[in-house]
């Protein structure tokens, strides 16, 4: 069963948790915060979320009871986190799902959030949303375009219609053609994680979404791969590459690009696909919902939502 939240509209109250990663400036959320209350939002941290434990912003019981918490609340309407980083995946088997299920609410994130947003589909149903976290991309005082779409995204229960490139990307088609489907994927590096395990995606009939931040071609290479080998690109009925931000090798005489990997392999796949979708790790951020029916005509670098992501708000 697909469950939907709620939409969003002004003076609805958006939980902050941190899943992954710690926020070490102060001043990224502070900035994030008041972003967000100018868009006319009410903002709750959760109370692990400015916690620091190395590389994890707090132990995973608290992590997790943050989440818990945030679904339960009914004074919060939707729920953000504070960036990516790592430490999703060590979550997913503590986290009750039958929460999530019986109270279903906007999840906004990307990058290691993708865990989260995989296991939370598989075992819930919820359509998440792949868009701007509040450290991390509302801290660094986002543009329009950013700012923009995240509300309209959230708070709109009509279908959002095409999908925007990133101003300044370069989309171009991988291999032609067009395709329908449910939208799911996410951080490559997440959705390779999570084979084999109970949270792994499931892609036949998809539309695949992929981006990338920071990976060497090679690296790229080997999950695409990894992906192929476990029967998740042929099975999909199109896939779209968000931007892959800085994953190309230093010293390009000795290293295939990211677009001769991906040409090579979908050219023989014969799969609907383009590069080149504004959300993901890029520095103006599309918010797209995943779990959606959505179409794909590779050949006009064109992705269109075709289903609503949120239900109108309760009164």
């Amino acid at each position: 069963m697909i469950r939907k939240p709620a939409a969003l509209k002004a003076g609805s109250t958006l939980g902050i948790i941190a899943p992954a990663s710690p926020c070490g400036n102060p001043d990224f959320i502070a900035r994030g915060k008041k972003t967000l209350e100018e868009m006319g939002f009410r903002v709750v941290l959760a109370p692990n979320a400015l916690k620091s434990d190395r590389y994890l912003a707090g132990t995973d019981s608290e992590r997790v009871a943050d989440l818990h918490r945030m679904f339960l609340d009914p004074r919060i309407d939707g729920i953000l986190c504070l960036r990516g980083g790592y430490g999703t995946l060590r979550l997913l088997r503590q986290i009750n799902y039958r929460i999530i299920k019986s109270r279903p609410k906007v999840l906004v994130g990307y990058s290691d959030i993708t865990a989260l947003q995989l296991a939370i589909w598989q075992k819930a149903g919820l359509v998440t949303f792949s868009g701007p976290m509040l450290a991390s991309d509302f801290g660094l005082e986002p543009g329009d375009f950013t700012v923009n779409h995240f509300y309209q995204a959230l708070t709109s229960y009509h279908p959002l219609g095409p999908v925007p490139a990133a101003p300044g990307a370069m989309t171009h088609t991988i291999y032609p053609g067009r395709a329908r489907g449910r939208l799911i994927g996410g951080n490559l590096s997440l959705v390779a994680a999570t084979l084999g395990t109970p949270y792994e995606i499931d892609t036949r009939g998809a539309i695949l979404f992929l981006e990338e931040v920071g990976e060497e071609p090679y690296r790229v290479d080997r999950m695409l791969r990894q992906l192929y080998l476990a029967g998740k690109l042929h099975k999909a009925a199109g896939v779209v590459f968000g931007e892959f931000v800085d994953c190309e090798a230093g010293d390009k005489s000795a290293s295939f690009t990211c677009g001769e990997i991906t040409a090579d392999l979908f050219n023989r796949l014969k799969i609907p696909c383009f590069y080149g979708l504004g959300p993901g790790h890029g520095a103006s951020k599309v918010t797209m919902p995943l779990g959606v029916k959505a179409q794909i005509d590779a050949g006009r670098c064109q992705l269109v939502i075709i289903e609503p992501a949120v239900v109108a708000p309760f009164k």
